[in-house]
């Protein structure tokens, strides 16, 4: 059983969780095959270059779904808890072939209401923004 964090503790501007995750073209492949989206600007640095890309990027549901792992993580595991979860993709997480990418997600409470919380990220790659407005909002207990 799962404990949930006790919104009464919680102000805004609280960080809750941090994390980063590394990504490599191995993980990049391994979603292609369970998403289905074999489009090869996600593991073929010639197609990506011919496209005009800085190379092989990750898939933008991949990002977002790591980029809300630290926040699942926060409530338990009870991804339950999350009503509802949105981000605009504002810049590409390329994946370099030796070293791949690092992504870091800092979580902090954007608002509190008597329903629970928004969640606000920050989910950056190389010093940069890479979700914008990216927020879940999350039931608590009372």
């Amino acid at each position: 059983m799962s404990t949930l964090p006790d919104r009464s503790a919680l102000a805004v501007g609280d960080v809750v969780a941090e994390s980063s995750f590394g990504l490599t073209r191995d993980n990049l492949v391994r979603y292609a095959g369970a998403s289905g989206d074999f489009n090869p600007i996600h593991y073929r640095d010639d197609v990506a270059a011919s496209v005009g890309l800085p190379g092989v990027l990750a898939h933008g549901m991949l990002t977002m779904g790591f980029a809300v792992q630290p926040v699942v993580e926060w409530l338990g595991g009870d991804s339950g808890k999350i009503l509802d979860y949105q981000v605009r993709f504002t810049r590409p997480v390329v994946v370099d072939p030796e070293t791949g990418a690092v992504v870091s997600v800092t979580a902090k409470v954007g608002a509190l209401d008597d329903a629970g919380a928004r969640i606000d990220l920050t989910v950056s790659y190389n010093g940069q923004t890479v979700l914008g407005k990216a927020q879940a909002v999350i039931a608590l207990p009372a």
